[in-house]
C-alpha cells in the first residue's frame, strides 16, 4: 500500500471509525457517566453508532439527534412527573415521542430509550442539560473534530437539517 493511499484501505477507515466512536462515548462518559447518569447512556451509546457508523444516515444528522434526543427526553420526564413510574407512564411516553419524532421528522432511533429512561430514573427537568444535552455535547464535538482528520471521510454533518424520515410516508405504502 502506497504512502499516499493508506487512507482508502477499508480496514484502516473501520479502525478510524471505532476509534471516534471509543473517544466520543468515552468523553461522554467522563462528562456525565456513572455513577450519575448510568441509564442515559444507552441512548448515547446508539447515537455514538449513528455518529461513527451511519455518519450519511438521515438519522445521525443534526435535526434528528438534536431533536429526537430533546422530544423524547422532555416526553418522558413529563410523562414521569405527570404519571409517576406506572406501566402507563412508560407506554404513554415511548408512545408519544414516538409521534412527535415522526411528525416532527427528527426520528432518531437511539432517543426511543430516552422515555423509559427518564421514567424509570424520575428525572426532572434538568436532566435536559445535563445529562442529555451536555452528552450530545461531547459526542457532536468529538464526532465534528473526527470526520474532519481522515483524509475523503464524510465530514459529518453531512447535511444537518435532513428530515428524517426523508418522507412522511411512514412505512406506509409506497
Amino acid at each position: 500500500m502506497s504512502r499516499a493511499s493508506w487512507h482508502q484501505h477499508g480496514l484502516v477507515r473501520w479502525a478510524w471509525c471505532v476509534l471516534g466512536a471509543a473517544c466520543g462515548i468515552g468523553l461522554a462518559l467522563a462528562v456525565v457517566g456513572p455513577p450519575h447518569h448510568a441509564f442515559v447512556l444507552a441512548s448515547l451509546g446508539g447515537s455514538t453508532v449513528f455518529l461513527f457508523g451511519l455518519t450519511r444516515a438521515p438519522a445521525a444528522q443534526l435535526r434528528a439527534l438534536l431533536g429526537g434526543h430533546v422530544l423524547t427526553a422532555s416526553v418522558g420526564i413529563a410523562c414521569a412527573q405527570w404519571l409517576g413510574s406506572s406501566l402507563l407512564a412508560y407506554a404513554v411516553a415511548v408512545s408519544l415521542a414516538l409521534g412527535l419524532m415522526l411528525l416532527t421528522r427528527t426520528v432518531h432511533p437511539p432517543a426511543g430509550a430516552n422515555p423509559v429512561i427518564m421514567v424509570y430514573a424520575h428525572a426532572s427537568w434538568s436532566a435536559l442539560l445535563d445529562p442529555v444535552l451536555l452528552g450530545l455535547a461531547c459526542l457532536l464535538g468529538v464526532a465534528l473534530v473526527w470526520s474532519r482528520l481522515y483524509p475523503g471521510l464524510a465530514r459529518y454533518p453531512v447535511s444537518p437539517l435532513e428530515p428524517s424520515p426523508p418522507s412522511i410516508n411512514w412505512g406506509g405504502w409506497s
